[in-house]
């Protein structure tokens, strides 16, 4: 049986289908200034080498927690090289009080210089907050012509290339040790299966190969099992497998279009969007009726993402009028609240690691660039400007 090509995209990403808003060019796509939050901490960062100064404050304007200011500062981040990948990061209040000194090392300086800022931020946000820094992304890009996954740090350096498919590669997921990235791709035929490649050596292995179509596969927290959306007993349903792909149990039994799973943080559920609409349903992952998750802001809810930091929070894409954006569904509160702010179009979600800044695509009719989305002033900031076909990111918190 010959599957629809429009039934293959939805099963593999609902926002594939959608076409992009009509956007204001591409010239400041990606980056968005709401206001002036005056709860923002005013930091003086400082680097002993351009390099070093540059990518740090790129990363502390990312932050909402943040303002980089020249003068007029609480707390002064001085960051210097301490070897071949290691790098200082001198903490001091304005007054010139010590906060805080440490080396960090890792496997390159621009990895070290991350990690460092992420110390800066632990010592000095007054929140709690987790640094998010150092996450790595994997992402799907088209520089290389067709679609291929990339991995890189958060602000696109030291990007690498891990997949030579030739063919349509969507939504890239990493394992939870950071050592693989599972995919979905047509490499084999017109129907998507899912494969995973080795972040070290490239290597690709099969993992879902059955009759039909195999798409939007996601690792569970503990790495033990995948969540995919599967069509080999006819209806497009949701799964659970071991990691390797084996024993498929059905959790669900419907005909409608169903997309995009993604785990709770303790594995015991699972949120997904299914048609109509689309909406997002959650369910335990052992099996049982899926309940539906009154969104309140739009009757389209798709690419759930479930925060790993705060159990109550799940991140999605909405239409709003003619455009879309991203919103968070609160479970404690049981509503749901649009948190992106642009003229552009704002989808797939992907949670950085304090449970406050997502990365996502904005994207018009002619480009689409990964931002960094504050949630709580709706400000976004563009990374890496140079790919302007990047898409579909998944973040590892290290």
């Amino acid at each position: 049986m010959r599957i629809p090509s429009r039934l293959i995209l939805a099963l593999v990403s609902l926002a594939t289908l959608l076409p992009a808003a009509r956007g204001q060019g591409a010239r400041n796509i990606g980056e968005v200034r709401v206001n002036v939050n005056n709860a923002a901490i005013a930091v003086r960062v400082t680097g002993a080498t351009p390099e070093l100064q540059a990518l740090a404050q790129t990363a502390f304007n990312a932050h909402g927690r943040y303002r980089v200011v020249a003068s007029g500062h609480a707390f002064d981040l001085r960051f210097s090289p301490a070897g071949a990948n290691q790098v200082k990061v001198d903490i001091a209040r304005a007054s010139g009080a010590a906060v805080h000194s440490q080396v960090v090392s890792a496997s390159s300086p621009r990895q070290a210089l991350l990690k460092a800022a992420d110390v800066a931020v632990e010592k000095t946000n007054g929140l709690g907050l987790r640094g998010f820094f150092a996450a790595r992304l994997a992402f799907v890009s088209r520089r290389s012509g067709r679609g291929e996954v990339f991995t890189s740090d958060l602000f696109l350096g030291e990007a690498k290339q891990l997949t030579r498919d030739g063919a349509h590669v969507l939504t890239p997921r990493w394992a939870p040790d950071g050592t693989r990235v599972v995919y979905t791709s047509f490499f084999r035929s017109n129907a998507p299966d899912v494969f995973a490649s080795n972040v070290t050596t490239g290597a690709r292995e099969t993992l879902i190969s059955f009759r039909g179509t195999n798409s939007g596969a996601r690792f569970s927290p503990d790495g033990r099992q995948l969540a995919v959306i599967m069509t080999g007993e006819g209806a497009p349903d949701l799964y659970v497998t071991s990691a390797q792909g084996r024993s498929p149990s059905r959790k669900t039994r419907s005909d409608a279009v169903k997309s995009s799973p993604c785990w709770s943080p303790d594995g015991s559920q699972i949120v997904f969007a299914m048609e109509p609409g689309p909406q997002l349903y959650v369910m335990s992952a052992a099996g049982g009726a899926p309940r539906r998750l009154s969104i309140g802001v739009s009757t389209y809810a798709a690419e759930p993402d479930w925060s790993r930091t705060d159990r109550n929070k799940i991140a999605c894409t909405v239409r709003v009028g003619r455009q879309y954006q991203i919103a968070v569904y609160d479970l404690a509160a049981g509503a749901g609240k649009v948190v992106s702010k642009a003229s552009f179009d704002g989808v797939e979600p992907s949670w950085l690691a304090d449970g406050r800044h997502i990365v996502y695509t904005a994207r018009d009719r002619n480009s689409s660039y990964l931002c960094v989305l504050d949630t709580e002033t709706g400000n976004s900031t563009r990374l890496g400007g140079v790919d302007s076909q990047a898409m579909q990111a998944s973040v590892w918190n290290p």
